[in-house]
């Protein structure tokens, strides 16, 4: 492996705000020209239905299918693939998706309401969504924990059915994805992907139902699709590159931090990997290792990349700094290697997941620690979360007005509409107010 160079930038440097934002800096997935080519195939799709959606995968999949059957699983396919799987593999997803499951039924909402003294009653009323599609991504590539990530907490929310889009290019199918699928209750699988499956969830087709909602991770053509058919459908988020952050007191194994930093670099070549840590010793101690480790890597060539065009090491003048940083870059998974690293918890305000402690690889919550994989990205977790069951759940304002109730808000509410020069609605709510006519 060729010697490769990791940015170093100094927090008391006089330029680090502008040298930060040139490494934050990231190309969305707007694309004119993809969004051209996505905005037909949605409204193909749209019009034609199953037969666009089987032309786009024989074109893009190199697929040879004839009929919409010909993309359609039953379940006596994924259980199947679930008996095909090696022993140790099966148990593996089995007990992860027990843990997600776990995690997630502590997020269940509950209806609620309460009675005021006049007997007008207020609430709401939380449902689940009928159906919901997730996307998982396909081929040479094994994701079988994105699918526990995105279809258990629909389960656990009581979404009634659940359909999975999965491409199959060139025929190749993943096992152990299709064996997830059956251990997350998903109800069908389609071997669609692209943006035709994001078309056919969101419009629905002759054998696909429309969805209430798209969640998954897919390439640039299936997040500018997810992005257009919002409002349509709603959608989880349109993802960027993933992202780990590590705040570190320099007493933590320099391989282990290493190896962390490389465990997101490995997804592709625009991941982002940064090191924070006061101990300017321990940076250099962390850019040995990953020049060690990189070697052994057998994505050696993505992880290289990444780190040395969108990975940075920082000094920071202590941890208090350090966090600042951090929440100004609002990073998808934050790790906080430190001493008693609960005592920093109300300090953190934006970070999609927060793994404490020196033995708490941010792996850990990608597979099986319980916590969703699904987070926000590029900053966005500012304003946004981890997919949850609250996703998968929505909520219905419940008003009951008893006859005392309605004539307290009737003359409130009238006089408020009359200000609005709402006649309409100031004569609707003073019909019920009592001796209106005076």
């Amino acid at each position: 492996m060729s010697e490769f160079s990791v940015r170093r930038l100094d927090a008391g440097n006089p330029d680090f705000s502008s040298d930060l934002d040139g490494l934050l800096a990231w190309e969305s997935v707007a694309d004119t020209q993809v969004e051209a080519t996505v905005a037909d195939i949605l409204q193909d799709v749209k019009t034609r239905g199953d037969g666009a959606v089987i032309e786009y995968t024989n074109r893009y999949d190199r697929r040879q299918l004839t009929q919409a059957t010909d993309f359609c699983l039953q379940a006596e396919d994924l259980q199947a693939a679930l008996e095909r799987i090696p022993a140790d593999k099966r148990a593996a997803l089995e007990s992860a998706a027990e843990r997600v499951r776990a995690y997630h039924e502590h997020q269940l909402q509950s209806s609620w309401q309460y009675q005021e003294a006049d007997g007008t009653v207020l609430g709401q009323q939380i449902t689940a969504m009928e159906r919901v599609g997730i996307y998982v991504p396909g081929g040479k590539a094994s994701y079988p924990s994105s699918v526990l990530m995105n279809a258990i907490p629909a389960r656990v929310a009581g979404v009634e059915e659940v359909l999975m889009v999965v491409p199959a290019p060139d025929n190749q199918l993943s096992d152990l994805v299709l064996a997830a699928a059956a251990i997350a209750g998903v109800d069908k699988v389609f071997t669609i992907g692209g943006a035709q499956a994001v078309a056919a969830l969101a419009f629905g087709t002759e054998t696909i139902a429309r969805v209430d909602k798209i969640v998954g991770p897919g390439n640039i053509f299936v997040a500018s699709a997810k992005r257009a058919v919002f409002g349509q459908v709603a959608i989880d988020m349109i993802a960027g590159p993933s992202e780990i952050l590590v705040i570190c007191d320099g007493k933590t194994d320099p391989d282990w931090i290493a190896m962390d930093l490389l465990s997101q670099a490995e997804h592709d070549e625009q991941a982002q990997s940064i090191l924070l840590s006061p101990d300017a010793g321990f940076l250099d101690a962390v850019a040995a290792s990953l020049q060690k480790l990189l070697a052994d890597l057998p994505r050696e060539a993505i992880a290289s990349r990444s780190i040395a065009e969108r990975g940075a090491l920082i000094l920071v003048r202590d941890i208090a700094q350090a966090i600042e940083v951090s929440n100004r870059i609002a990073p998808e998974h934050l790790e906080v290697s430190v001493d008693n690293p609960e005592q920093y918890l109300p300090q953190i305000r934006h970070a999609g997941a927060i793994f404490l402690g020196r033995y708490t690889a941010e792996a850990l919550g990608d597979y099986c620690a319980g916590p969703n994989h699904v987070l926000p990205t590029s900053g966005t977790a500012r304003f946004s979360s981890p997919l949850g069951v609250y996703d998968f759940q929505k909520r219905s304002s419940i008003i009951y007005c008893s006859p005392e109730g309605a004539d307290t808000l009737g003359r409130v509410a009238a006089t408020l509409a009359k200000g609005e020069g709402l006649d309409a609605h100031a004569r609707s709510a003073e019909y019920r107010v009592r001796n209106s006519a005076d």
